[in-house]
């Protein structure tokens, strides 16, 4: 016993001095950390502390969200961010990890997220003794011939224990007896054998068996012990134990060898004759776990395959193969059977970390994942090539064996990808190789680099005027590549002011659709068109932006009646265009001149004769507003016609005005005869229409007498503003006055006045006198003087005036030779100035 406990005493100082080397060398061999711990540790004790091993800062695991991962699909290990010391996670049970094998090894990986770091560790599993030796058999029964000489030994089977090293079986014991001593050997690798001896012949008459009770003990602290019964069978005369012709058979077994298959063959044979030399077979010493690998023919000796061989499990057996005769002799050899890898097992993928989304504007080499790989399989068939299959912006960058970087290679765009389907081929150099894929998901976050883009550069929009306020003109559309919030699009107005007025003003875009409305009514005789900016803003940062150009066309609509010119509604009553009494056919006695405010063919003018005192004699021109006779006038004609002329623009619905001429008959054109002229032909009338005339008459007068008052006053106060005849003020509205110059006798001539030259103007009120000279009978010629100006006299040719002017309306001939020049200029032209004519 004392022997046994020196024994024990040295192996734990063995282990000792093992622990600590290899705690000294964890942080010098490779780049790797190291440590050792027992096995069977409750979960949560301390193994050491990682981050002072690491030499760095405890906050760096906390705030870089640092965790472990251990290599299979049990998570023995983890890490206490906060202080850094590395824990056990769960029970560690190294004989169902690592079996047998001496030294014991599990890796995992220290991953740091935030900066993305990797380290590797390694942790050496140490034994204790926490198994008993165990015996195959709870009862060994040995048959002994009673003629065998002293000294005869006999093998017993070996206990079990599946500790190793010093806590597996270290000794044997027997209990006291008279016939056999209890003998251990060391058998190289095999460990401890055990063997009894026999001290003295038996005799088969006397003593029939004895009972022995053999104990197995392993080194540990505390020892543990297991026991098993031997019973000695007394046999008579049985002197040759079978002998095989090999000690030790070995064989060399492919893993993919099929179930039956026959791995080898042993063979005993026993010089006896008879039962006593009868052999059968059966397996002596095995593990547990391998014995139903194998099953062995005990007639024949061979041993076949029972289950599917796998050399990544076990890749070597070892057994003992006993012959027994049919005496009870028993002799044993040792069986070795070695698998052979094959390229059965294709590389693992194993995703450590994954970035995902990543952001579009990522620089080169960012990191994006962390992978490492293995194969199973051993030698050239365990060697991985790991490779990126599809042509993306990214590659693999080897950190160490087996250990990969996935980083970016080139610029991303979202607009064009928005998310990566990476696949990565790991690859062995087996024969045929084997392969292995996994695909990495990574999605691409958006960055705002996109500005909004208009569908069209120049929108074109058309609102019908005075339209009503909220009314929508019509929309604006642009669009963003980039994605929520970043392609979230408003809209509004950009820069320019119409009249010093913001745009706003007049319009609103709707900063979600689009939209454009109008504020307000819209006239087109104000603004004919609108061109302003709209712009698109994302909600990006920072936010980005686009213009598009907006035209808006005012549509005409017929609003405005047609206005009078000539003759004016303000004339007197005793206003009237004088034609000689024998005029002939087709003279012209008198134009109505009227303007419509409205364009296009809203302005379109048509004149029509509502109502005449003699329809035979008098026709006004359609498009020209022109009165002529339509027959030579007579004597017997009256002097004095009343015409009401309507006139009507070409808008839906079409308005229209009346105009009231007043024609009177002479022979001369003097202020006398006109007087006479009046009095003769009053008593051509009847009484009913004498009584009707002096109304008129004197109501005209009246009307007459007040304009003349009116005009001399606005005379006396304008005549002190004014230095030129004829200035136009632009801020005086609807006044149906205008300038004595060509562009008004113009139009004048023609029948109608274009807006443009006929807005709202106001002219000078000076005292002007004019000379109306018949030089010629088809030419009439007005000579004008002002008096207060100082001008040079102007000469005004009535047949000419065709030539200065540019109309919307129909072709209008120019006014004829004729002699009512003097009545259309004393109509139009000099309600403000002086009544005294003198004819030429």
């Amino acid at each position: 016993m004392d022997d046994m406990d020196l024994v024990t005493n040295l192996s734990a100082k063995r282990q000792v001095v093992r622990l600590l080397l290899v705690i000294i060398l964890s942080g010098v061999v490779d780049s790797s950390l190291r440590y050792s711990v027992r096995e069977e540790l409750s979960k949560g004790s301390v193994v050491s502390n990682i981050a002072s091993d690491l030499g760095v800062d405890p906050g760096l695991l906390s705030n870089g969200g640092a965790r472990i991962v251990c290599e299979g699909a049990q998570q023995y290990f983890q890490v206490n961010t906060k202080t850094g010391v590395l824990l056990v996670n769960e029970r560690i049970d190294r004989e169902g990890i690592c079996g047998q094998t001496d030294h014991c090894l599990l890796y995992f990986q220290l991953v740091i997220e935030n900066p993305l770091q990797l380290y590797r560790a390694e942790v050496e599993i140490l034994d204790v003794n926490d198994n008993s030796p165990t015996f195959p058999q709870n009862e060994i029964v040995i048959s002994v011939p009673e003629h065998a000489p002293p000294g005869t030994k006999f093998s017993l089977e070996r206990a079990q224990d599946l500790d190793v090293g010093n806590n597996a079986v270290q000794n044997y014991m027997i209990s006291s007896n008279e016939y056999f001593r209890l003998d251990v050997h060391n058998v190289n690798d095999q460990g401890k054998r055990a063997e009894i001896v026999l001290l003295k012949q038996l005799d088969y008459e006397k003593t029939r068996n004895v009972m022995l009770q053999l104990t197995a003990v392993d080194g540990g602290e505390p020892r543990r012990t297991g026991t098993a019964v031997v019973q000695i069978i007394v046999l008579d005369i049985n002197d040759n134990p079978p002998v095989f012709n090999q000690s030790v058979y070995k064989v060399k077994l492919l893993e993919q060898n099929t179930i039956n298959y026959v791995a080898l063959k042993v063979t005993a044979t026993d010089l006896d004759d008879g039962p006593n030399g009868d052999i059968t077979y059966a397996f002596s010493h095995i593990l547990e776990s391998h014995r139903g690998i194998f099953r062995l023919n005990n007639t024949t000796g061979e041993i076949l395959v029972a289950e599917p061989l796998d050399f990544e499990d076990t890749s070597i057996y070892q057994m003992e193969v006993q012959a027994k005769d049919g005496g009870g002799l028993i002799t044993y050899s040792k069986v070795v059977i070695e698998i052979v890898d094959v390229n059965d097992n294709a590389p693992e993928i194993i995703l450590t970390s994954v970035r995902s989304p990543l952001p579009e504007d990522s620089s080169p080499q960012t990191v994006v994942a962390l992978l490492n790989v293995k194969d199973r399989d051993s030698g050239g068939d365990g060697d991985i090539r790991c490779t990126v299959v599809t042509h993306q912006p990214f590659r693999l960058m080897s950190s160490f064996k087996n250990f990969y970087r996935l980083v970016t290679e080139g610029r991303l765009d979202r607009e064009k990808i928005a998310e990566y389907n990476i696949t990565i081929t790991a690859t062995d150099d087996g024969s045929p190789s084997l392969s292995s894929t996994a695909v990495i998901r990574v999605q691409i976050s958006d960055v705002n680099d996109n500005p909004p883009l208009f569908s069209k550069t120049l929108y074109t929009m058309q609102i019908m005027e005075n339209n009503k306020p909220g009314a929508l003109i019509g929309s604006v559309l642009a669009t963003d590549m980039d994605s929520a919030p970043n392609a979230q699009v408003s809209y509004s107005f950009f820069g320019k002011k119409v009249k010093d007025f913001p745009m706003s003003h007049f319009f609103i875009v709707n900063s979600d659709s689009g939209n454009v409305y109008a504020v307000r009514p819209l006239d087109y005789e104000e603004f004919k068109e609108f061109t302003f900016l709209v712009q698109a803003r994302d909600s990006g940062t920072p936010p980005l932006s686009s213009n598009t150009t907006v035209k808006l066309y005012i549509i005409d609509q017929n609003d405005n009646a047609p206005t009078l010119l000539h003759p004016s509604p303000k004339d007197s009553s005793f206003s009237a265009e004088i034609v000689p009494n024998n005029a002939d056919v087709g003279y012209l006695v008198s134009k109505v001149v009227a303007v419509d405010a409205d364009s296009g063919q809203n302005a379109w003018l048509s004149f029509h004769l509502q109502k005449v005192s003699d329809q035979s004699l008098f026709s006004v021109g359609l498009h020209t507003g022109e009165i002529r006779t339509i027959r030579k006038m007579t004597e017997r004609d009256n002097t004095r016609h009343t015409l009401i002329v309507v006139v009507k623009d070409n808008g839906q619905p079409s308005l229209s005005t009346t105009a009231t001429v007043k024609i009177l008959a002479a022979e001369t054109f003097s202020g006398h005869h006109l007087e006479t002229v009046h009095k003769e032909n009053v008593e051509e009338f009847d009484s009913n229409l004498t009584m009707y005339l002096i109304i008129a008459l004197a109501t005209v007068t009246f009307l007459f007498l007040a304009s003349i008052i009116l005009l001399l006053t606005l005379k006396a106060y304008k005549i002190r503003k004014a230095n030129h005849f004829g200035v136009v003020d632009q801020n005086v509205p609807n006044s149906h006055a205008v300038s004595f110059r060509a562009n008004y006798l113009g139009s004048l001539a023609r029948g109608t006045i274009h807006q443009g030259y006929f807005g709202d103007v106001q002219p000078r009120v000076e005292s002007f006198s004019c000379e109306l000279r018949q030089e010629d009978p088809n030419k009439t010629t007005v000579y004008g003087r002002n008096e207060h100006s100082g001008l040079n006299p102007s000469l005004i040719d009535f047949n000419n005036t065709n030539e200065f002017l540019q109309d919307h309306q129909p072709a209008a001939n120019a006014i004829p030779p004729s002699h009512s020049s003097y009545q259309r200029v004393q109509a139009i032209l000099t309600r403000p100035m002086s009544t005294d004519w003198q004819e030429g």
